[in-house]
């Protein structure tokens, strides 16, 4: 059996980090068994869904490399759910309800009132034929809620959390379709998970009571449900659920300078006990990628820890693959002498701006700016000018190391610290050169 896994979001925004981490992490099951990896578009809510985040997450996927090898919409497909509920309501397995949501809120608090469980009473099963039809008379439209069979437990063995237990008569029959005839999530996702051929279904550790009233539904539809693995959530930095989480964005990810490949770093190994490291081959994370490493304490997304993975990626990126993001002037030889100074692609401008100037100088002393005349007089440019310069300079002052070497990088770059002199004194030039320590001796 082909392994085969999904990624189902819905177009109400754009992929956060939770959403990608769920994304790639079926991704790495697929690539990893040799499998597919297949797009689901959950577009049933008309009234939330837009289609600019349609167009988003299929670029957001596209960035960091996740790419399908098939798409489907779930707008598509209402005949298929329509088959399935005629099926499931001839089998008596769906049934009409009316609460209103206050209705049901309250039934709610008075079963927390009463030590129960607040799950649903199935009060509708008891209504007579003469009350639905008042209703029917009264254009009171009906939701429909899937009816759970209660004789015998649902049972499954969690790819993360081990085996799995559920009482059906602990869980709520769920809402399946609005009274406006709009579905829910549950049933058409499990009827497009029986047509698209699903193997595999991971997803976060919050869905793991509806996976067992979705292996009711499969078993309903007369289909082997899919493998099941639910993995712990993510939380911030400050160690608990963040709602700031749902604002990092791939657009605002990518608008801070992250490499797709150090969010695929991050994101591939949080919350297991595998190291997360700065690792730029895909190959290497599906290779290592497996389900028994996994946690089962909430996994920390640590905006600081991609910072510093996303360094790490930089100081490795081949021009080539930068070039068309860098400023006009920046050729192969520069870009390896900026780069290990760079935490983001875009910070390669403002180091570029040191080398073609012009700088700002600090104001000197008037022994420092002595000896950057020294410095100017004795300049002479050789196969490696800062290493002559500077060896001249402490035979003739006297200077030595921060003494010797500060006050010129201030006087040529208008910073304390940054890229190899030796290196970076070539691409200022000497013409530039002499004028600069010409400016900061006057």
């Amino acid at each position: 059996m082909t392994v085969t896994t999904r990624f189902a979001p819905s177009p109400t925004g754009r992929l956060h980090v939770g959403n990608i981490r769920t994304a790639l992490h079926n991704w790495l099951l697929a690539q990893q068994a040799g499998g597919r990896f297949l797009l689901r578009i959950d577009d049933t809510d008309a009234a939330r869904g837009e289609e600019r985040f349609v167009t988003a997450i299929r670029e957001d996927l596209r960035w960091l490399g996740l790419d399908p090898e098939h798409e489907e919409r779930q707008s598509e497909h209402l005949a298929d759910y329509q088959r399935a509920f005629e099926q499931l309501r001839a089998a008596g397995r769906v049934y009409p309800a009316y609460e209103t949501a206050q209705e049901l809120e309250l039934k709610r608090k008075v079963a927390l009132g009463r030590g129960r469980p607040p799950i649903y009473d199935r009060a509708a099963l008891a209504m007579t034929d003469a009350e639905h039809a008042e209703k029917e008379a009264r254009g009171v439209a009906p939701h429909w809620r899937f009816m759970l069979d209660h004789s015998e437990p649902i049972g499954w063995e969690d790819g993360i959390r081990g085996t799995q237990h559920f009482d059906p008569v602990q869980l709520s029959d769920p809402v399946i379709r609005r009274a406006d005839g709009s579905w829910l999530y549950m049933l058409p996702s499990a009827i497009d998970d029986v047509r698209m051929g699903i193997t595999d279904v991971l997803r976060g550790e919050d869905h793991v009571s509806n996976t067992a009233v979705q292996i009711q539904m499969f078993t309903a539809l007369d289909a082997a449900p899919p493998r099941f693995a639910h993995e712990a959530l993510l939380v911030g930095s400050e160690g608990k659920l963040s709602k700031r989480l749902g604002s990092v964005d791939c657009a605002a990810l990518r608008e801070r300078g992250i490499e797709p490949q150090a969010l695929r770093a991050l994101l591939a190994r949080l919350g297991t006990s595998l190291p997360v490291e700065p690792v730029r081959e895909t190959a290497e994370l599906v290779q290592a990628f497996d389900l028994g490493t996994f946690g089962r304490a909430p996994a920390r997304f640590d905006e600081a820890e991609l910072d510093r993975i996303n360094a790490a990626i930089v100081h490795e990126l081949a021009f080539e693959a930068v070039a068309d993001r860098l400023p006009s002037g920046i050729d192969g030889k520069a870009w390896e002498v900026i780069r290990p100074n760079l935490e983001k692609v875009s910070d390669a401008a403002d180091w570029w701006r040191v080398v073609t100037g012009p700088v700002e100088q600090p104001a000197f002393d008037e022994e420092t700016r002595a000896y950057l005349g020294a410095a100017r007089d004795t300049l002479e440019w050789t196969q490696d000018p800062w290493r002559d310069l500077t060896a001249r300079l402490k035979t003739l002052t006297g200077r030595k190391g921060k003494a010797l070497f500060l006050p010129l990088r201030q006087a040529l770059t208008g910073r304390e610290h940054g890229p190899d002199m030796a290196s970076l004194l070539p691409l200022i030039g000497e013409t530039e050169a002499r004028a600069r320590l010409a400016h900061a001796a006057a």
